[in-house]
């Protein structure tokens, strides 16, 4: 293709295109059917001089205009309230939902785990003295110890947000590492329960273990529940990539993706919660009967969201994805 040309044979067609978008508002009805069909000719002219004929500047040009063009056709589409609350009572626990076969049995495993490790370091003082030495753990597991001043050594507002901080940052890398076949999420699972499992067996080994749940319970319900579901769901997007099922493994991986990407949003506020609870009831001066209420109620609230809320979206196709409008086209896959 002369390069030279085809410029000079269809220039007049860009410019009077570029001079309708800086009037785009105030068209009539011919010139709106008119901008259309030049919208059409000079994406058709981009394509072929792409493949043909590349040009950096020319390139350059018509993609702008072919963009500028295509907001003028088909418009901008801006968040409104609608979809925040078709996103929390709809896409968020629908996706939580349809993650369950992954998050529930990943919970129970990573709490027996928990408690089994718990198990052997408060029955093993070998165990126990490779952690510390005796002098440090009487100090951690004292009454008014660091077990216990911890929640209350920092002013709650920014406890609270240090804490969301790090278990929104374990929650997003449980997702988004989950792609490498699910190991690093694994790893971070054990991590997350071999801390909890030092602290109860120290703890119990001092005879003080119902003091550290009552510090535990109220927020560790629902924070852990949140890292589970993270935890379950980043499994679930590693094991798309060996079993995509019968969609194309980039479609499954963009729709498990896609849907993930709002469950990171999700659990974060979810994580804003669980943080609010041990900045502010953790430390608090209520009965301990009082602030596990608290967690259990919170803990109930959640699961009540996820399967009510998020079942019923589901029965009725809800995956948590963005609409269809706005997904990109894909190819039928053979049956």
């Amino acid at each position: 293709m002369d390069l030279d040309v085809f410029v000079s044979a269809h220039r007049a067609e860009w410019d009077r295109l570029d001079t309708l978008l800086k009037r785009r508002r105030r068209l009539t009805g011919a010139e709106v059917d008119e901008l259309v069909v030049l919208y059409q000719r000079t994406a058709t002219h981009l394509s072929l001089i792409q493949s043909s004929a590349p040009d950096p500047q020319l390139t350059g040009r018509l993609s702008q205009l072919v963009a500028r063009a295509r907001g003028a056709v088909t418009g901008t589409r801006a968040a409104s309230w609608r979809d925040v609350t078709r996103f929390l009572t709809q896409g968020f626990p629908a996706a939580v939902y349809r993650s369950r076969h992954w998050w529930v049995p990943t919970a129970l495993v990573s709490t027996v785990v928990g408690v089994l490790l718990a198990w052997w370091i408060g029955t093993h003082p070998e165990v126990q003295s490779s952690i510390a030495a005796p002098s440090e753990l009487r100090e951690l597991t004292r009454p008014g110890g660091e077990y216990e001043t911890y929640y209350s050594s920092h002013p709650a507002a920014a406890f609270a947000a240090q804490v969301w901080t790090n278990n929104a940052q374990a929650a997003a890398m449980c997702l988004v590492l989950g792609v490498f076949l699910g190991l690093p999420v694994l790893w971070i699972l054990f991590e997350n329960m071999l801390n909890l499992g030092v602290g109860l067996g120290l703890m119990s080994s001092a005879g003080r273990l119902d003091t550290f749940l009552g510090l535990l319970l109220p927020h560790g319900l629902l924070e852990l529940t949140a890292v589970f579901v993270a935890a379950g769901t980043g499994l679930r997007l590693g094991w798309t990539l060996v079993d995509p099922g019968p969609r194309s493994r980039r479609t499954a991986l963009a729709e498990e993706g896609r849907a993930a990407v709002g469950m990171a949003i999700g659990l974060a506020l979810v994580l804003f919660v669980s943080g609010a609870i041990e900045g502010f009831v953790t430390p608090s001066g209520l009965p301990t009967w009082a602030r596990i209420g608290i967690g259990v109620a919170a803990e109930l609230a959640f699961l009540a969201y996820v399967y009510i809320l998020g079942g019923r979206a589901a029965r009725t196709g809800e995956t948590g994805d963005i609409e269809e409008a706005e997904r990109s086209a894909t190819v039928p896959t053979a049956a």
